[in-house]
């Protein structure tokens, strides 16, 4: 075989290996590969798509959380009809509360048609756990319910409020606020004033009786 032939074949033989590892590139998915993502994601059909699932909890870096917790979740919907999401819960039964971005109780989340919502961070909507157990810096399996009745399941990233997801993290109540009514004291001895005038009222009448007395 002559030289010329000899490198078109090792050319050819080199192109076709190149061809069948970028086949084996493009056909192997996370899931196939079982390559577990840093953050968990989800698809509900062929319309939803539940991307970066994380519980983030307090400011402690490691160790177990028991305490308040905020889901956060980027919920995308390419369908022509908007979806509600209904509840999510986590771990052993910990449902979620919703809020709106200005902390108003909702019943629900509204995805519209060909958009997407996210929950968690400043100017979001809310999905907040009363307390929860959980191991900062490992996963909780996480249920999402729709008002459809469908569900959709995974093992959500727990993460602690720091670092990308801070401001995430669970914050205090703000009805610990009303307590500056305390200075209500000031209002009350204010309302007593009107009494001690009622009874300064009274001495016309005292002088009446005494006019009367002279008469």
């Amino acid at each position: 075989m002559s030289r010329s032939l000899r490198r078109g074949s090792i050319a050819a033989l080199a192109a076709l290996a190149i061809v069948s590892l970028s086949s084996c590139a493009t056909g192997n998915s996370p899931e196939t590969l079982e390559i577990k993502p840093d953050n968990a994601s989800a698809t509900l059909g062929t319309n939803l798509r539940l991307n970066n699932i994380v519980v983030v909890t307090g400011d402690e870096s490691s160790g177990e959380h028991t305490g308040p917790a905020n889901v956060t979740v980027n919920i995308s919907n390419s369908g022509t009809e908007p979806v509600e999401l209904a509840s999510i819960t986590v771990g052993a039964g910990a449902t979620a509360a919703f809020a709106d971005e200005k902390g108003a109780p909702l019943t629900g989340i509204v995805v519209p048609a060909g958009g997407a919502v996210l929950l968690g961070g400043d100017g979001n909507p809310s999905a907040k756990v009363a307390s929860a157990t959980l191991s900062v810096g490992g996963f909780v399996p996480t249920t999402f319910a729709f008002k459809s009745g469908d569900k959709v399941a995974a093992e959500a990233a727990v993460s602690p409020n720091k670092g990308v997801y801070k401001g995430y993290g669970p914050t205090a109540s703000p009805a610990a606020a009303p307590s500056k009514s305390a200075p209500a004291s000031p209002a009350a001895s204010g309302s007593a004033a009107p009494a001690t005038a009622s009874t300064g009222a009274a001495t016309p009448s005292g002088s009446a009786s005494t006019a009367a007395a002279t008469h």
